[in-house]
C-alpha cells in the first residue's frame, strides 16, 4: 500500500529539537515532508505574509529520507506554501505541528503559531494535529510522547476528523509519574493576564517587555487544564469557525 504524505510545521523554528522527534516518529508511518520557519515564530497566531517576499531552502541533513525545507514565512504561510508550491498536485493525507516546545492548552490556542498551521491545515480540509508539551526548554524531554503522537496520527488517519476540525494535543511535561492515558476535552475558559516591564536600552531608550499569567477560575470540570494537572495527554478538538450561533439567533430579535 502506498504510503500516506504528511506535512509538518511548526512554530519553534526548523532547528528546534520537537519538530526532529515528530518528524522521526511521522517517519515511522509514512512519507514525510518538512517546512519549517527559518526563526522563532512562536505567538505568531494565524499572521500570513503580505508585505514582502518569502524565502524558502532546502535544508540538508535534517533527517535521513525526510525531505525538509526552511521558509522565511510563519507557520500558517508554511503550510500554504507546502500544500500549492512544495506539493502542488498531490494529496497530503495528514499535517501535524509541532511538538512545540511549551503549552498551547486553553487561550494559548487563539495565539499559537503551532496550533494555527494545523488550523490553516483544517481549513484546507486536511486532518490535522498539533502537539504541544508543558516544557518550554530548548532541550526538553520529548521521549514520553512518542508512542502517544504516533497512536493518535494513526487514529486521524484511520478515522479522519469532521470538515474543519483539528486537534490540539497537550502533553504533561516529564515526570517520575507516568502519563496515565489520554481524555478528549473542552478548552479550558481561561485568560492570560499581563503586564509590562519598563526598561532602557544602552543608550537610555525605553521599551518594554511583557510578562504575565493563566488566570484560570474555570471550576466546570472536564477541561485541558484538569487533564494536564492530572498528568493525561489533553485532546480538544477545534474548528476556525468562530461564530457564536446563540448569539446569532438572540441578535435577531434586535433589528
Amino acid at each position: 500500500m502506498q504510503k500516506p504524505l504528511i506535512l509538518i510545521a511548526n512554530d519553534d523554528s526548523i532547528a528546534a529539537k520537537g519538530i526532529k522527534t515528530l518528524a522521526e516518529v511521522m517517519s515511522e508511518i509514512g512519507e514525510v515532508v518538512v517546512i519549517a520557519p527559518d526563526t522563532h515564530q512562536s505567538g505568531m497566531g494565524h499572521a500570513i505574509t503580505l508585505d514582502r517576499p518569502l524565502r524558502v531552502s532546502k535544508v540538508k541533513d535534517f533527517l535521513p529520507n525526510v525531505e525538509a525545507y526552511k521558509c522565511s514565512g510563519t507557520p500558517a504561510d508554511c503550510v500554504k506554501f507546502g500544500k500549492h508550491f512544495v506539493l502542488k498536485g498531490r494529496k497530503i493525507d495528514l499535517v501535524v505541528s509541532g511538538i512545540n516546545h511549551g503549552s498551547n492548552s486553553s487561550i494559548a490556542v487563539i495565539y499559537s503559531g503551532t496550533m494555527s498551521a494545523a488550523i490553516e491545515a483544517a481549513i484546507e480540509g486536511i486532518p490535522a494535529v498539533g502537539f504541544s508539551l508543558c516544557d518550554f526548554g530548548a532541550e526538553a524531554d520529548f521521549s514520553h510522547t512518542k508512542e502517544y503522537v504516533k497512536n493518535i496520527s494513526l487514529k486521524v488517519l484511520e478515522n479522519g476528523l469532521p470538515q474543519g476540525v483539528a486537534l490540539n494535543v497537550n502533553f504533561p511535561k516529564l515526570s517520575e509519574e507516568p502519563i496515565k492515558g489520554v481524555k478528549i476535552c473542552r478548552q479550558t475558559d481561561a485568560l492570560f493576564r499581563e503586564s509590562f516591564e519598563e526598561r532602557k536600552d544602552p543608550y537610555g531608550r525605553a521599551y518594554y517587555w511583557m510578562d504575565g499569567f493563566l488566570q484560570n477560575e474555570d471550576n466546570g470540570g472536564g477541561t485541558d487544564e484538569d487533564a494536564l494537572k492530572e498528568n493525561y495527554v489533553a485532546i480538544v478538538p477545534v474548528k476556525f469557525d468562530l461564530t457564536d450561533y446563540q448569539a446569532v439567533e438572540k441578535m435577531k430579535s434586535w433589528f
